[in-house]
């Protein structure tokens, strides 16, 4: 496949395009830095609000995957993110590139039915500006009828780790251990979520990662 990843020299995004380029697909790895995250990809500089740009590298692509992250300064949770998200959509429906894959926030996971995370009293107050705003931005997919998108939501907890290729899948339930804990590497997250690329199983529906 040929690969157009939006954020790609961040923590998630550079496990992405090694993933990617680790199965023989040819990654354009677009970040505001233009630097290359890993070997075997081609690196871009753009601003992924930039929607004539950004539609621009997007031009004969299979797909498109953002992993773009929000802002985590208290910023409105309905602004620039939000924007971010609506340019690169724009941008693919210009390109017509019509698969579209996007890294989402873990707050908005159900941990019971109609109780998301975020909403929880102990929920982190530091960590809630960034989880509105993907909650947002979910919420503003779920109007995108044009496009075949998937939102990929990670464990409550995910950092670098080990490269296992084992971990479980939910629709948009918060996924625990038999402790109670929820979490994923950085490495599993993104072999999930190239595996979402190829296989294209939660068409306009979100998805959930963990051990």
């Amino acid at each position: 496949m040929k690969i157009v990843l939006f954020g790609a020299t961040g923590m998630v995004g550079s496990r992405i395009a090694a993933e990617a380029a680790r199965r023989g697909h040819r990654v354009t790895a677009v970040s505001r830095s233009g630097r290359s995250p890993v070997p075997g990809v081609t690196a871009a500089a753009a601003d992924a609000s930039d929607v004539a740009k950004a539609s621009a590298l997007m031009a004969g692509a299979d797909a498109v995957a953002n992993a773009c992250a929000p802002p985590r300064d208290g910023s409105d949770p309905k602004g620039p993110f939000l924007t971010l998200n609506d340019s690169l959509v724009q941008g693919a429906r210009d390109a017509g590139v019509r698969r579209f894959v996007v890294v989402g926030g873990a707050g908005s996971l159900e941990v019971a039915p109609g109780q998301q995370l975020c909403d929880q009293p102990r929920f982190p107050k530091e960590l809630l500006p960034e989880a509105l705003a993907h909650r947002a931005v979910l919420e503003y997919y779920r109007t995108v009828d044009d496009l075949e998108w998937t939102c990929v939501s990670p464990a409550a907890e995910i950092a670098p780790g080990e490269r296992t290729g084992r971990f479980r899948s939910d629709d948009d339930g918060l996924l625990t251990d038999v402790y109670g804990n929820s979490r994923i590497s950085a490495e599993d997250f993104a072999v999930a979520f190239v595996d979402e690329l190829e296989q294209e199983t939660h068409p306009r529906a979100r998805m959930s990662v963990a051990y």
